[in-house]
């Protein structure tokens, strides 16, 4: 029986645990979202949670209990004037963990672990090629096209380059390579 043991192991012994752990916050506190697995997002939010509970009282004590945990000068500088001044007003819950989809190797669950406050607006990748395709539509619609012979130019050139160069930089994986049929030209 597990009686009085707290946390997860994360399957590493403790130095190994110790790093993820920071590099987990560090990540966090720099990226202000990051994509990782649910286990990993439930213990790393225990120790950004502090982290910036420790910002918030702004003391040198506090400075150098950061940096033995982050052991980053500038994040800890960051962390003191720019991260911990926007959650002021909160009490706790500095972080949230929003669940994403299953990995494809191991299906394990992953999620992002997120600031609440945050200084910029993230968006993922998905939803960014989504906008950028409505926006290029939009504008080809409402902006009237500039003509610039120079630019053409170089737009076709890239383009011509582009197209020769295709064969050349695109590489099979190891696992298509172990699977192709071997040809007499090869």
């Amino acid at each position: 029986m597990r009686h009085k043991i707290a946390g997860n192991r994360l399957s590493r012994n403790r130095s190994l645990r110790k790093a993820t752990l920071r590099d987990l916050a560090k990540s966090t506190l720099i990226d202000q979202r990051i994509c990782t697995t649910k286990a990993k997002a439930k213990e790393g939010r225990k120790l950004v949670e502090k982290l910036i509970t420790l910002g918030k009282k702004d003391t040198l004590a506090a400075r150098r209990r950061a940096f033995a945990i982050l052991c980053d000068h500038s994040l800890v500088s960051s962390l003191f004037k720019e991260i911990a001044p926007r959650f002021k007003n909160r009490i706790g819950g500095y972080t949230r963990i929003i669940p994403f989809n299953n990995r494809i190797g191991d299906n394990a669950e992953m999620v992002f672990l997120e600031l609440t406050e945050k200084d910029r607006v993230i968006i993922s990748g998905q939803k960014l090629k989504k906008q950028s395709a409505e926006e290029t539509v939009e504008d080809a619609q409402t902006k009237p096209v500039a003509v610039d012979p120079k630019a053409a130019v170089v737009k076709v050139e890239k383009s011509k380059a582009d197209v020769k160069g295709a064969k050349a930089t695109v590489k099979p994986t190891a696992a298509k390579k172990m699977f192709q049929r071997k040809t007499g030209g090869e």
